[in-house]
């Protein structure tokens, strides 16, 4: 099993909630394919760089999952076949980009913490 990355620009016309739905709808599908979800972030509605089906804003998602090599064409094509989704890239993560992906999320689980006891 390979680790991989796959970040997704949702339609900002979703609400949360649809916009959530999609996600546990990818991550279920990874999980069909034989894969395992390693960690999911919501990056929320942020501007693009440019406008992409007449649209400037997106819900950005990241998905971290493992999976076999196979798998990733099929999960590609859901993609594509989905219309929520505007824009999508998925990389294959080598050993530093997971110790960097590792890294970055313990910083973040520390940026956290120190917020709640502030």
């Amino acid at each position: 099993m390979n680790s991989y990355e796959t970040v997704f620009i949702l339609t900002p016309v979703l609400s949360e909630d649809q916009a959530k739905e999609a996600v546990q709808k990818f991550e279920g599908d990874i999980s069909s394919l034989g894969g395992k979800v390693k960690h999911s972030e919501s990056w929320g509605l942020r501007k693009l760089a440019y406008p992409i089906q007449k649209k400037s804003t997106g819900f950005y998602f990241l998905l971290e999952f493992e999976a076999p090599g196979a798998a990733i064409a099929e999960l590609e094509v859901n993609y594509k076949r989905d219309e929520r989704i505007m824009r999508f890239l998925t990389v294959k993560m080598d050993a530093d980009h997971l110790v960097w992906a590792e890294t970055r999320r313990s910083k973040m689980k520390a940026a956290k913490s120190a917020k709640a006891e502030a």
